[in-house]
């Protein structure tokens, strides 16, 4: 029988000054500190957009305007063959700062240079690095390649 998993899962990349605005994450099974962008899973009735300004106003207190799509991307973690991740990331950009408590598992936000994150060696996934190369390149696709429809409630 096939186990196989999709998770549909929204980051985004915000950049300032050089630096991108990471989460310092706890992986809650392993007990190991990550750096991962804003990111999370799409809730049921919830755009792509609409689960990207949740992600990142819940993992980092920051509200977020996405701008564009930086690009669509997979992956199934070595150790759960069994499980593909569809990351759906944009570039966003911070609109306003709150204080207010950060989701379970995320120590804080920080911002890195993509050198920073490299060396840290703490990237949660390939992604995570991967994503930040593709937007220092100028990748960038505009938000009206997404067509959601609307759902009925």
């Amino acid at each position: 029988m096939n186990n196989w998993q999709p998770h549909v899962t929204v980051a985004v990349i915000v950049e300032r000054d050089g630096k991108f605005l990471l989460v310092e994450e706890e992986i809650l099974d392993s007990h190991v500190d990550v750096y991962n962008q804003p990111a999370g899973h799409v809730e049921h009735n919830e755009t792509l957009i609409e689960a990207a300004k949740r992600e990142a106003l819940e993992e980092t207190g920051f509200e977020v305007e996405p701008t564009a799509l930086l690009g669509i991307y997979t992956y199934t973690p070595p150790n759960k063959p069994d499980t593909t991740y569809y990351r759906m990331c944009f570039i966003a950009k911070a609109i306003h700062h709150y204080e207010r408590p950060l989701d379970e598992g995320i120590i804080r936000a920080v911002w890195l240079t993509l050198d920073e994150l490299v060396t840290s060696n703490r990237a949660r996934s390939p992604l995570v690095i991967k994503c930040i190369q593709d937007y220092l390149r100028g990748q960038s696709f505009p938000l009206s390649a997404i067509y959601e429809h609307p759902t009925s409630q």
